[in-house]
């Protein structure tokens, strides 16, 4: 019997048929694999280990500086003009502008106009006389010789005789010459008056600037900007630093007691007055000067700048638990001085503050200190 052409193809088909099976069976399990294989890679991804630098945090006492500039000894209610309350004549001048004194150094010697002393002269002349007409009335009026109107007067111009040589007294003229010493410890400011001249009476001779430490008035006049003003108190402390290249790193201490209530119209700025005992510093009257202001000052965590990180939920850092994983701290900045903040929050004085490698963190995450140990 001859063989048909279907038969003849069957062996063919058979053999195509079983391949496709194996190439479907082959994709199945490849495909099962790579989706097997697929979490294992996520999850990697998620161990993931970051190496991040640590540091010690603490609480402590921080401020925020306000940076001012002003002169040394500027403040008006630190000059006292020394004059006389009568005419005069310089005899001696005993000191120069820029020389330090204190209280009774000589300063001047002058002598007083004659007209002046004879004046003073003069009321003491009168006293004698009133009194000596009050005690003559006085036995008159015993003896009934002399009315209660005569005594009363005689009583009226001893008293203004006393009154007169009392004001006399009071000026201090005398004749011959006479030492003005300096009234408190300062620095002679300016001298107005030369040797030999005539001065009226009440003309300044010279200016003493005080502030020695024992002078709680400002002898230093700084200037803020108006919105950094409100935030300045009386009795916050005060740096002065020099702004010259010699004075560079001189600094002194003082603290404020001033603060003004308005614009000053030419410098446009606020003025604030401090008291810095300056002592033998190298910052003499006249001397131009910076200042740091320590305001808002508190008790706060202290961080470098470069932990404090930000995003919409606000400020926030990252501690390493003892199991080695990164913790989210939320904080609230209170002070800004320099590269440090001054923040509250639940940070944990125990745990290492991350200080690099911060930004690549998130909550939970694995890491590793570097030096293995929090610095």
């Amino acid at each position: 019997m001859r063989n048909s052409p279907l038969a003849a193809r069957r062996p063919r088909i058979a053999a195509y048929a079983i391949s496709l099976a194996c190439t479907a069976l082959v994709s199945i399990v490849a495909h099962a694999a790579g989706a097997a294989s697929a979490p294992a890679g996520d999850d990697a991804a998620d161990q993931a280990v970051v190496s991040v630098q640590t540091v010690r945090v603490q609480r402590a006492v921080i401020a925020q500086p306000v940076r001012a500039y002003g002169i040394v000894a500027a403040s008006a209610s630190n000059l006292t003009t020394v004059n006389l309350p009568y005419l005069a004549r310089i005899v001696q001048l005993r000191v120069q502008a820029g020389q330090s004194v204190t209280r009774g150094t000589p300063l001047f010697v002058v002598q007083a106009d004659p007209a002046a002393v004879l004046a003073a002269t003069q009321a003491k002349s009168a006293v004698t006389l009133a009194q000596g007409e009050l005690a003559r009335t006085q036995s008159l009026y015993d003896k009934g010789l002399a009315t209660q109107s005569q005594l009363a007067a005689a009583r009226k111009a001893a008293e203004d005789a006393q009154q007169a040589l009392a004001a006399q007294s009071q000026t201090g003229v005398a004749s011959g010459n006479k030492i003005v010493a300096a009234p408190l410890d300062g620095v002679v400011l300016q001298v107005s008056a030369a040797q030999g001249d005539q001065v009226q009476a009440g003309a300044a001779i010279l200016q003493l600037a005080g502030g020695n430490g024992k002078d709680a008035r400002a002898n230093v006049m700084l200037g803020v900007e108006p919105s950094d003003a409100p935030a300045i108190h009386a009795g916050d402390t005060v740096t002065l630093h020099g702004l010259s290249t010699s004075l560079a790193r001189a600094a002194a201490d003082g603290h404020v007691v001033l603060v003004g209530a308005s614009v000053d119209q030419q410098s446009q700025l606020v003025n604030v007055g401090a008291n810095v005992p300056l002592g033998q510093s190298a910052f003499i009257p006249g001397t131009r000067v910076s200042a740091d202001i320590a305001t808002r000052s508190g008790t706060h965590w202290v961080v470098p700048r470069a932990a404090v990180l930000k995003d919409g939920k606000g400020a926030y850092v990252f501690q390493i638990t003892p199991q080695n994983r990164a913790r989210r701290v939320a904080v609230v900045t209170q002070v800004e001085n320099g590269d440090r903040y001054g923040v509250d929050g639940p940070i944990d004085a125990a745990e290492g503050l991350v200080v690099s490698g911060n930004y690549e963190l998130k909550d939970g995450m694995a890491v590793r200190a570097g030096g293995g140990a929090p610095r």
